[in-house]
Parts: structure tokens; C-alpha cells; sequence
């Protein structure tokens, strides 16, 4: 994976990034945007156009953003993605990291 979804997208979710992905991996959660980390292409339009800066390449992550590069990857565990997110829509769970966060 090179591009990841952090803390800052958590109950803001602009989705202006799902618009711009030539791949269709990101993935619309309850409280946040997943990248999916099989589908991604490393192109970075998703990362241009996020107003919170909440998309960073995976290299770039420090602090507590790094337990991001785990979530995108968990939140995708157990589920049958078989449409990328623009076509399948919310999905109503978040990888427990982020179902656990304090509400913003």
C-alpha cells in the first residue's frame, strides 16, 4: 500500500477523494474513507484533493497516524468486496481502532 487514510478523514469524510480514484478503492465507512490496500494504484489524486490532508503516502506517516497504515488494511478483513466503493456504497462497519475514537 503507499497511500493511506488517517485520524483527520474520522467523522468528516469529505469524499471529494472517492471522486478522483482511477482505481475505485477508497471505500466509504461509517466514521471515516478506507484505501484499499489491493486495489490501490499509488497514483496520489486521492491524497491532492483531500481538504483535511488526511491521505499521506504510507512513508510519510509519524506519530499516531502510523496505526493508519493497519486500519485501512483491517477494515477490509472478513469483508466481500467485490465492487469497488464508488459502486457498492456506505458500508456500515469501521475497523475497531476508529469504532473505538471518541466522537469529533
Amino acid at each position: 500500500m503507499a497511500f493511506v487514510v488517517t485520524q483527520a478523514c474520522v467523522d468528516v469524510k469529505d469524499k471529494s477523494c472517492i471522486q478522483v480514484c482511477p482505481a475505485d478503492c477508497l471505500f466509504e465507512g461509517e466514521r471515516m474513507m478506507y484505501i484499499n490496500p489491493d486495489l490501490c494504484i499509488n497514483c496520489g489524486a486521492c491524497e491532492a484533493v483531500c481538504p483535511t490532508q488526511a491521505i499521506r503516502y504510507d512513508d510519510e506517516l509519524d506519530g499516531d497516524d502510523e496505526v493508519f497504515l493497519d486500519v485501512n488494511a483491517q477494515f477490509f478483513e472478513g469483508l466481500d468486496i467485490s465492487k469497488g466503493g464508488r459502486k457498492l456504497g456506505k458500508i456500515e462497519h469501521d475497523a475497531d481502532f476508529v469504532a473505538q475514537l471518541p466522537a469529533g
